[in-house]
């Protein structure tokens, strides 16, 4: 099936089913203990999303460091950006499926089903180079400015001797 249908059908399936959703709910336990529930939902999501980031960002600077493609941590890092998306669309469905994305062990089935489809291959190399920098700013200290006049003095260095003659002998 092509993409933007699927598309179009879940932009607007989905606000219909979270407001039937909101509310069921909503005549269960009311009003505000709802809304309540949907802000707490979206602030336990946000500090789930950025506690899961780090770890997953941790994991693939690992891989990096060991000279491999971080891809199952890039396609979680997916997962965690599209759960953090939907974790602040207002609603249980969406909350659910973000959760669902946020869970580690869901999250890595989720991204292994991906990437035996296909959807998302890679390959490659990862090098590294290291390089020191020296010297002045940037990269370095920027160093210590002193200020003041200051006058050039003739130094021996400053002054270029003209060729003798027994050296432009040699050279010819």
């Amino acid at each position: 099936m092509p993409i933007f249908p699927l598309l179009l059908i879940l932009f607007f399936t989905i606000p219909l089913v979270e407001i039937y959703i909101l509310i069921r709910v909503g005549g269960v336990i009311g009003v505000w203990p709802t809304v309540g529930l949907v802000v707490f939902t979206a602030v336990l999501g946000a500090f789930l999303l950025r506690r899961q980031g780090l770890a997953t960002l941790t994991r693939m600077q690992r891989s990096l460091d060991q000279g491999q493609l971080p891809a199952t941590e890039l396609v979680e890092g997916v997962f965690l950006v599209f759960g953090g998306a939907l974790l602040l669309t207002p609603g249980f469905f969406t909350d659910a499926l973000g959760f669902a994305c946020l869970i580690p062990a869901t999250r890595r089935i989720m991204a292994r089903w991906l990437m035996s489809k296909g959807v998302f291959v890679a390959r490659g190399h990862v090098h590294q180079a290291y390089t020191r920098r020296r010297g002045p700013y940037p990269g370095g200290d920027p160093g210590h400015t002193i200020e003041g006049e200051w006058e050039r003095e003739p130094d021996s260095r400053d002054s270029v001797a003209p060729p003798r003659d027994d050296e432009d002998e040699r050279r010819g």
